[in-house]
């Protein structure tokens, strides 16, 4: 049999390969595509020292690692800010194969602590890193870094519904039963790569009314890392900037990303002045009925443990964080 090799790989290199790999593994989600982690690349990793290896049998693909080196520490390209889940890309039924042959490239390399955050409870790496870690005397923790609540939907919004909480349904219809008889209420979404600039002021003015949290994330540099993502992934067909209107003026809105079978919210915004109507629930509730409506089997809220999450039905699902020191 033809033993595996690790490759030290340019981002142009590996690109076309790393796309047709992630379908395949179970890391599958936006934040590993390739054109994600360019984009964090362009606008935020021009120093960064990168170490993107590919695990190959042959010419044959096993696998990827992509990794950056600051200060003696190794881990995953980007940061938890923009990202919400990172992993290796594994080729399914190649896991043991793949992490055996990365960590003998890894012991040769320079670094005191490799650093991985936001795997999610399903990745192989938490079980098979610890383990070769270990074996090779290094001290190992994997802590619980937060939660991400996702819905498993059903064929129809009301079968959904009927699933929620007793007293979740009864809120939900009652709110949207209140927003029907509110003046002109609608909902939409703005995917017109061409157009959506001219929509993006209003997401941000949205966004940093509804916390000062939010407020202050929204940096200048953010505010283009995200208007760039808008227009790239729109292009794609992936990414939807929801509006709910009352009156004509725009209330709330959100970023969904329709990606594989799932929806994906990745951030949102209201105005306070219509917190009486729930407008920023119930914009989220109307975006969960779309993803069933169109056949998506998930919606995932994505991180942070905010209530409304629980309140639409999702349910938790843990995202950890590995430390590997020598």
């Amino acid at each position: 049999m033809t033993p595996l090799s690790v490759r030290s790989e340019s981002f142009d290199s590996i690109e076309v390969e790393w796309e047709q790999l992630l379908p395949e593994t179970a890391a599958d989600t936006i934040f590993i595509t390739p054109w994600w982690q360019r984009l964090w690349l362009e606008h935020y990793g021009q120093e960064a020292d990168l170490h993107i290896l590919s695990v190959r049998q042959g010419e044959v693909l096993i696998g990827i690692a992509p990794l950056m080196l600051t200060n003696g520490v190794l881990s995953f390209l980007g940061d938890t800010d923009l990202f919400d889940y990172h992993d290796f890309l594994v080729r399914k039924g190649r896991e043991v194969e793949f992490y055996n042959a990365l960590c003998e490239y890894l012991v040769g390399m320079e670094w005191h602590t490799l650093e991985l955050k936001s795997l999610r409870e399903s990745s192989p790496a938490l079980v098979h890193l610890k383990a070769l870690a270990e074996q090779k005397g290094f001290r190992t923790e994997i802590v619980e870094e937060d939660v991400s609540p996702y819905a498993v939907l059903t064929p129809t919004w009301d079968e959904y519904q009927g699933s929620m909480r007793k007293k979740d349904r009864h809120e939900l219809r009652r709110k949207l039963r209140r927003l029907d008889a509110a003046d002109n209420a609608r909902q939409y979404s703005c995917d017109d790569p061409l157009t959506l600039a001219e929509h993006m002021p209003d997401f941000f003015r949205l966004m940093r009314a509804s916390s000062h949290d939010k407020d202050e994330f929204l940096t200048e540099d953010r505010e283009l890392f995200f208007k760039d993502m808008a227009v790239r992934l729109a292009e794609k067909g992936i990414f939807k900037l929801f509006f709910l209107e009352v009156g004509n003026v725009r209330v709330a809105s959100c970023i969904v990303f329709d990606y594989g079978d799932a929806y994906l919210l990745y951030n949102s915004g209201y105005d306070p002045e219509y917190s009486s109507l729930s407008v920023g629930l119930l914009n989220k509730a109307l975006c969960l009925r779309e993803a069933v409506e169109k056949g998506r089997s998930c919606f995932d809220f994505l991180r942070g443990p905010e209530r409304y999450k629980y309140d639409l039905g999702g349910r938790n699902q843990t995202v950890y964080q590995i430390t590997i020191r020598r």
